[in-house]
């Protein structure tokens, strides 16, 4: 027992390592952590972020996640570095779990189930969604995704309340990434349980019933709104929101994984290697393309609820299931361990391979696991920021956000005039935050961030109190840290 322990504990530290080498350098780009950091922030320290609040609330008011961490912060007493890699490692390993035990029912072999964990650590991206298969830091939306994966599992399994329970969870840590797998697990358990149509038709309006309620009271009110071209100019760029203008080769990466399914799934029924629920499953997944599609019209529309839930991020679904599916045809559709070994072997090589090349080659400044900022002038300087008045403003350069805007607001924690990667993003689910990241993109193009005259105008108009920047310029210093100026500008 003590030996099988010691193998699972072997496993999962090598998929956290394969994952994370495969993610190298992902981590430090702009990241959805530049909004769940000041979220969490502002629940620890109501003073935070007085300016920002109205940008951050815009989409923090729609999960509960911040409230979760900042709750465990409290509990804990961790530092928020230490927790979110804690939840990270604690994310790896329970994907890999649920992926194992899904492999159980797909699987006659273990090493397939080897395979399967080896080529869930080759990171990609699902095109055209804006999500990843894997970050290379801590994210709700992986967290959610594993629960959810254990959710799936529980309802092959029959277990129906924990896999209810596991999708309350997900939901409360995600909800649309709970969402896509709600969809797939309800429409298989219709096909599953072969009801009546008239069935199906009474539970489709009662479901019909309560998304009219919580999008009419709930906190979904006031979303079945249109889009108007001065809120949807700020938003233009995001190109992942509106399938429609998706170039072909999207269309094609995307639609692939269903018919991997569907090709793998008629392999597996022809040799009589089902599992009892699988074709249901199989089924679920086909109303996952049938809903995206029936959603076109109303994103095409451009109704905010609709381009809001991104619902073309349910492909990413779809990938980990043609994933599990191919795997299987490659080592066991002509059954032979050898094969299975073989391919575990394959997957592993091409992994490390892949990890190794990251962490030596572009990436090789930077190491497998970073808690704090690396850079240790970024750090004097947010750190001197954290002394600065919480009412403070700050300026810096709004298009490289992981060095700047980023920084002053997730480490620094303060307000920072725009962090136009992030704002522009959170600027679809409200028009208000739309407008107010319009004015500033247009006072950015009137006046240079990052010259005397432009940050002296800006600061005039929108109150900020300094500027951060890496080269000298002729203004009052208030502190200096390395290569990092930050100034006065008031």
């Amino acid at each position: 027992m003590i030996a099988r322990f010691a193998r699972r504990v072997l496993i999962a530290l090598a998929f956290v390592l394969l994952a994370t080498a495969n993610s190298a350098g992902y981590r430090y780009a702009a990241s959805d952590q530049a909004f769940y950091i000041p979220a969490v922030l502002r629940h620890l320290d109501p003073t935070l972020f007085p300016a920002d609040a109205p940008l951050i609330d815009s989409q923090a008011r729609l999960t509960v996640v911040d409230e979760a961490i900042a709750g465990v912060v409290r509990i804990t007493r961790l530092s928020l570095p230490v927790l979110f890699l804690a939840a990270y490692l604690a994310t790896l390993c329970l994907l890999l779990a649920g992926a194992a035990r899904l492999g159980r029912h797909f699987f006659s072999e273990r090493w397939t189930v080897v395979a399967l964990a080896a080529a869930l650590t080759l990171r990609h991206a699902i095109a055209k969604t804006g999500a990843n298969t894997l970050e290379g830091y801590f994210h709700p939306r992986e967290l959610a995704f594993a629960v959810s994966v254990w959710a799936l599992a529980c309802w092959i399994e029959r277990r129906h309340l924990w896999c209810i329970v596991l999708l309350i969870a997900a939901a409360a840590i995600h909800s649309t990434t709970a969402l896509w797998f709600m969809l797939l697990i309800g429409s298989a358990t219709l096909v599953r349980q072969r009801l009546s149509w008239r069935t199906i038709c009474v539970i489709a309006a009662a479901m019909i019933g309560l998304a009219a309620v919580v999008t009419g009271f709930g906190p979904l009110a006031n979303r079945f709104v249109r889009m108007d071209p001065p809120w949807m100019a700020v938003i233009a760029e995001k190109d992942y929101l509106f399938p429609l203008g998706w170039p072909a080769d999207a269309w094609i990466t995307n639609l692939i994984p269903i018919a991997v399914i569907l090709a793998c799934w008629r392999m597996r029924r022809s040799s009589g290697r089902l599992f009892e629920g699988e074709s249901a499953l199989v089924g679920g997944a086909v109303a996952l393309v049938l809903i995206f599609f029936a959603w076109l019209p109303f994103d095409a529309a451009r109704v905010a609820l609709a381009v809001q839930l991104q619902v073309g991020r349910l492909f990413w679904v779809l990938d980990f299931l043609a994933t599990i599916y191919l795997v299987w045809a490659m080592a066991e559709f002509h059954a032979s361990p050898v094969r299975a070994r073989a391919l575990a072997g394959l997957l592993l090589v091409l992994s490390t391979a892949r990890g190794g090349y990251s962490m030596s080659g572009p990436f090789h400044d930077r190491a497998l696991f970073a808690i704090h900022i690396a850079n240790d002038d970024w750090r004097d300087a947010m750190t001197w920021a954290q002394s600065t008045p919480a009412s403070s403003n700050w300026l810096a350069d709004p298009m490289h956000a992981a060095r700047y805007g980023s920084s002053v607001r997730a480490a620094g924690q303060r307000d920072v005039f725009l962090e136009e990667i992030k704002d522009t993003a959170i600027a679809m689910y409200d028009r208000r935050i739309a407008m107010r990241v319009s004015d500033r993109e247009r006072a950015l193009a009137e006046h240079p961030w990052d010259t005397v005259n432009g940050a002296r105008a800006l600061a005039q108009t929108y109150g900020l109190d300094y500027l951060v920047i890496d080269r000298p310029l002729p203004l009052v210093e208030a502190h200096r840290a390395g290569s990092l100026h930050i100034y006065h500008l008031r």
